[in-house]
């Protein structure tokens, strides 16, 4: 067997283990992000929802984006069989794993829009209806060979395939279920339903700053000439660009240097670079992500004025982030690593390239909320309701949904002290 193909699976295979290790940072991001009386449920869902996932990307998702179909969609490699796929220099069944951790990523992203709030029955319903009919048409249009494809839409590792997606899925149900009891008062003010554990916050943004390497770096899908390097090392430029402009603009802002907007804004960095890591030269990953951890600042401010309860605030650190990464490489893409599309408009590339980026946001963002709208709307219906009881909700839904608590000492010791 030729060793350039061992090497190239053994790459890739080690960045979808790092991808699917993002799935534990999402937990604890989660988790820290939301109160301790949802922690349990917040933790065991994202793990069963992972798993639905998996069993139905293999049954029909895997085949709807890159089995032969049309421009729209792809019609064949159900039930993937895990034999080699020719055109790949790499084992078919290791491409197959790092594109499910893809998928898997995107529909916890989406469940971001849930949290505190929806029964686990609708969790596990639209894992399946998000799994089959809102992720793989986007993934197929342009990773899949599809029209955006066609047009030489540039988005190497998913700000649009898995981050916006994710995100726009998120806003529905954010709208359709409503906010969280006691978010909002009387005059519209917002009250901060803070988040029980920053360090699990920080330890989740660690892990996916790691796993990233996996995402973005794997996304490669070579060892050839070491180019996953670059790709890596504009990852964590904008991260770190993120991380420090989302920490100036609340301390002047707010007047306190906001961790949890300093977290925010590394994730905003490293969404952002996605798009445009295989791109752009590493002082544009600085700008991208310097950019990106201010406008995740302004993007939660103004999703909370609008009432769009966000709690872990999905729609600006996948949605506002994800659409920024995905116009940057309209602007910064070179002559020499375009090798998708066309250069942008710093490189003598014209308005074109940047258009593209501009109907691929707008085609794939309208077409992720409005069918995830219309899934939820049904779901609602026929489901009595996503949303649990005022009752259940306040109790949390560790015990209503599971009739357990994730922290059952800490919980018995402060139901003790208000009895």
């Amino acid at each position: 067997m030729d060793t350039i193909f061992l090497m190239n699976s053994m790459w890739v295979m080690l960045g979808a283990v790092l991808v699917i290790l993002m799935i534990g940072g999402f937990i604890l991001l989660e988790t820290g992000s939301t109160r301790m009386k949802n922690a349990g449920h917040i933790a065991g869902k994202t793990i069963l929802t992972f798993g639905i996932g998996s069993i139905v990307f293999w049954a029909v998702g895997f085949g709807l984006i890159f089995g032969t179909g049309n421009s729209l969609i792809g019609f064949s490699d159900f039930f993937y069989s895990g034999y080699d796929i020719d055109s790949l220099s790499l084992s078919g069944a290791v491409f197959f794993l790092f594109q499910l951790a893809f998928a898997g990523i995107s529909l916890t992203i989406a469940f971001g829009g849930f949290a505190e709030r929806a029964k686990l029955g609708a969790y596990l319903v639209f894992a399946v209806l998000f799994s089959v009919i809102v992720y793989p048409p986007i993934a197929h249009w342009i990773w899949g060979g599809g029209w955006l494809a066609e047009h030489g839409k540039q988005d190497f590792a998913g700000s649009t395939v898995v981050h916006l997606t994710g995100a726009m899925a998120a806003l529905a149900a954010t709208i359709i279920l409503k906010p969280r009891i006691g978010k909002y008062n009387k005059d519209g003010s917002a009250n901060n339903l803070a988040g029980h554990n920053q360090v699990f916050t920080a330890l989740s943004v660690l892990l996916l700053w790691v796993g990233w390497f996996g995402f973005n770096a794997g996304s490669t899908l070579s060892v050839d000439k070491g180019f996953f390097g670059f790709v890596a090392l504009n990852t964590n430029l904008a991260a770190a660009a993120g991380t420090v402009a989302a920490m100036i603009i609340s301390w002047m802002v707010l007047g306190k240097a906001d961790v949890p907007m300093m977290l925010n804004g590394a994730l905003a960095g490293l969404v952002a670079i996605t798009a445009s890591c295989a791109f752009v030269d590493t002082w544009a990953a600085v700008l991208i992500g310097f950019i990106s951890g201010i406008l995740v600042f302004y993007s939660i401010r103004f999703f909370e004025k609008r009432k769009i309860d966000d709690p872990i605030a999905a729609l600006s650190v996948h949605g506002t982030a994800g659409v920024w990464g995905t116009l940057s490489t309209g602007f910064f893409a070179t002559k020499e690593l375009a090798t998708v599309g066309q250069p942008g408009l710093f490189y003598g590339g014209g308005l074109h390239q940047l258009g593209v980026q501009a109907i691929g946001v707008l085609a794939c963002g309208a077409f992720a909320f409005i069918v995830s709208f219309i899934l939820l709307s049904i779901m609602k219906a026929t489901m009595n309701g996503l949303r649990v009881s005022e009752e259940e909700e306040i109790i949390g839904l560790d015990m209503s949904e599971h009739g357990s608590y994730g922290y059952p000492e800490l919980m018995k010791a402060e139901q003790k002290l208000n009895a």
